[in-house]
Parts: structure tokens; sequence; C-alpha cells
């Protein structure tokens, strides 16, 4: 038997995990392996700090190492830290239910579905929208992502390598374009409705699952109008309306939910990542007509709902109200757009900047073209990620700015230091091409 030793070092990780995980588990931004972290800061296996401008994927709204929701579930793992809910009651996640129904304010009849991904959330809504509406049929948008089990994953449409090699996918599920500045929100919406004259009965769909704001195709904000006629389309043809929530819901937006920038209201909303508070939870949440569509066991988890998880969220949803997030979310992000704003009048390759509180996509573009600049994103984004800031990007040429919500004006004075270093190095030519076999991503 092999004998397991602790390596201490980036270079070793990055070894052992070629070595012995497997390859799909990670797209490969940077050999960097992070041993700890302390509210927005982060600490690699040497020691150093970075300053977390991706909060682990927007899983992170409250930074690391949170002291209450250690607590929590620490105390909660000294009583005892699961014990399935798919057959006896517990009343931790029933206080994480309550907590998540109080997000909105104009129904009472809200209740909650766990698991333990967002991924697995949308599944959830799959089955549950097929089972209210009795229709098979689901729609989704062209450069969505939903998440990477079977059912999630056929609502996406974002990476070949998510479906290359794997089989049949989910089926009747229909692609629709999403409105980008080559695309209007008239055409996405025209588009549409001719598949319903031609080849895609209505009286079929039975839910449109939407990103209000489009994440991993690069933080690309809609139209309110599109939102509205889909809300339209639903409610004429009897289908409901899916919210992905799972990246940009819980302040990260500054509001509760990001739909609700657009005066929006869904059928069903899915959330994951943040809403763990650091352990792994998804959820949907309508209401209880569609909630009581399945009868048990239909869709249940064993570690579903598990005691130490709903110790998290319930604390994490805690903290959230009581500090205000949607408000520190909304004055630091509309802070640090206004210095990406200011280095735009600097450098002409940085183009289109969507800000929405703490969620901040800036696209990289050819100045010649007025494209993608795969290169110099990539480029800008190794030197961030060398000099101390956790930077990535997305959809090839948009870097992902999201910082957790916690973060102080100092933190990001100084990681925008590092940043315009990197833009002004990429301006200068003082980035090799050599980087750029050291950094893939989306």
């Amino acid at each position: 038997m092999q004998e397991l030793k602790l390596k201490s070092t980036n270079k070793q990780v990055e070894l052992d995990r070629k070595k012995y995980i497997a390859n799909t588990a990670q797209i490969s931004y940077y050999p960097l392996s992070l041993n700890s972290g302390d509210g927005a800061y982060l600490y690699d296996e040497d020691g150093k700090k970075y300053i977390d401008f991706l909060s682990s994927a927007s899983s992170a709204n409250l930074g690391h190492a949170n002291e209450e929701i250690a607590q929590a579930v620490y105390e909660q793992m000294l009583n005892i830290s699961q014990y399935t809910f798919a057959y006896f009651n517990h009343n931790v996640a029933i206080d994480a239910a309550k907590r998540i129904t109080n997000l909105i304010d104009y129904r009472d009849d809200m209740k909650v579905l766990f698991s333990t991904t967002g991924s697995a959330a949308i599944d959830s809504a799959i089955k549950l929208v097929r089972a209210k509406t009795g229709r098979t049929k689901l729609i989704s948008m062209y450069e969505a992502y939903h998440g990477s089990t079977f059912g999630s994953l056929s609502l996406s449409a974002l990476s070949l390598n998510m479906r290359r090699k794997i089989g049949p996918l989910l089926p009747e599920v229909y692609h629709f374009h999403y409105p980008t500045k080559d695309k209007s929100w008239q055409e996405c919406i025209a588009e549409m409705e001719y598949a319903f004259e031609k080849y895609l009965p209505p009286e079929e769909v039975a839910a449109i699952f939407i990103e209000p704001i489009a994440g991993d195709m690069g933080l690309v904000d809609p139209p309110r109008q599109w939102l509205l006629a889909l809300r339209e389309i639903c409610d004429k043809y009897g289908m409901l309306l899916v919210d992905d929530e799972i990246q940009l819901g819980l302040c990260r937006t500054g509001k509760n939910f990001c739909i609700e920038h657009f005066d929006v209201i869904p059928d069903v909303y899915v959330m994951g990542k943040s809403l763990g508070g650091g352990l792994p939870v998804g959820a949907v949440m309508a209401r209880a007509d569609i909630m009581d569509a399945l009868d048990p066991p239909a869709h249940l988890f064993t570690l579903g709902a598990s005691q130490a998880s709903m110790a998290a969220c319930a604390k994490n949803l805690e903290i959230l109200e009581r500090i205000d997030a949607n408000s520190l979310s909304l004055e630091k992000g509309a802070y640090l757009e206004d210095k990406f704003l200011k280095l735009k009048e600097k450098y002409d390759f940085i183009g289109d900047i969507r800000a929405y509180g703490l969620s901040i996509g800036v696209d990289i573009i050819n100045p010649k073209t007025g494209g993608k600049y795969p290169e110099a994103c990539a480029k800008i984004c190794h030197t961030c990620l060398k000099n101390g800031l956790i930077q990535i990007f997305l959809n090839r040429s948009t870097l992902r700015v999201q910082p957790p919500l916690i973060i102080s004006y100092d933190q990001i004075d100084e990681a925008m230091a590092i940043m315009e270093d990197a833009m002004e190095k990429f301006d200068k030519g003082q980035i090799p091409d050599t980087v750029l076999s050291e950094i893939s991503g989306w």
C-alpha cells in the first residue's frame, strides 16, 4: 500500500493532483494550492497571501473562516452531524427553510426542497415542473450554465467538453438565444414564438429555465423587456418560469435574488453555492402547489438537509441579514466599478463593464476589432494570480470580479493596484506568451 505523505509546496500539490485526481475535476487556471483563509484573504501552501476576487466561484459570499458559522457547525457536530431527513424530522432544517422563505415577502405559502448542490437543485426543479404541469418539454438558453448533473447539464449549453463522450442527455430540451449586442431581445422572443408556431408545441412545455444574469457566459445582463416577455409567454401558455440564482443570488448583486433587478417574479427559485455558508447545500423554493406535486420518495437525499449543513445555512442567512449584505454589495460594488471605469479611460483593451453589486464582468477586447481578446485576458489574470490576487476569466475574455461581500475598501484598493500593474505590464508587452501554457480556464 502506498504511503500517503503531506506535501507543502504548490508545485508538489499540483504534481500530486495530476497523479491522484481525475482530470475532469478541475478547470486549471493556475498551479495554486490554497491552505487557509481569513475574510477576503487566502493563503497558499507556502504561506503567500492573496486577495480573493472570486469568492470560491461566488460560493463564499461572507468570505473565509467565518467564526460564527464555524462555531454553529462545531456545536451542531458535537450534538449530531447528520441523521437523514429523508425519514425523520429535525428543527435545524426547518429553521433554515423558514429563513429561505423569508427572503421574499409577497407570498406566505412557499416551501423548500433541499439537496446538496446547485446542480442537484436544478434536477429537483426539472422533476417538480414536469410533475406540476404534466408536461415534458423544457426550454433553456444557449451559453447557459445550470450545472453538471445529467439534468442540469442537459439545460446547459456552454462547453463542448461538458457534453463530449457521455452519451444521450435528457430529451426534450430546447435552447434559444440569450439577448446580446449581436441579437436583440425582440429577435430572441421572435425566435421562440417561431418555434411555437412550427415545431415546439407550447402546450407541451413545462418550464423556461433562465439565469436572469448569465453568469458563466460572462456576467451578461439582458434588457428588462426580455425577462418581462418571458414572464408573459409563461403566463400565456401555462408554463412555469424557473429562476437559477445559484451563482448570483443571496446578496451577490445587491438583492436577495438577482431577478429582483428586473421586476419579474418567477414561479421557482433555485439556489446553491453560497447558500450553505461554506458547506454543500442546494435548494428549490416555490409555492406549495408546485412543491407538493411530487410524493415521496420521488426526490430525496440521504444527506440532504443534514444537521451540520443546515446549521451553516441558517447562520449564513442570519448574518447576511444582520450586516445588511445587500447594501454592502451595492456600495462596495459601485466603488469597485468606478475603479475599473478609471482603468477603462487608460487602456483601450477594456471593453464593456457590467456591474450589479459585487458581481462585475469586465470584457477584455482587441482594440483593433472590438472582439474577444483571450490571450490578453489570460495574461492579465495570470499576472494577477502570480502577484497575489485571485482573478479568473469567463467565456474566454471576461474578467470575473466577485469578491466577498465583507471585503474592505483597503483590500479593494490593494487588489486594484495589483490589477492595474498587470494591465500596465500587458500594455507594455512585458508578459511573455509562455505564461499561456500555465493557464486555461473557461
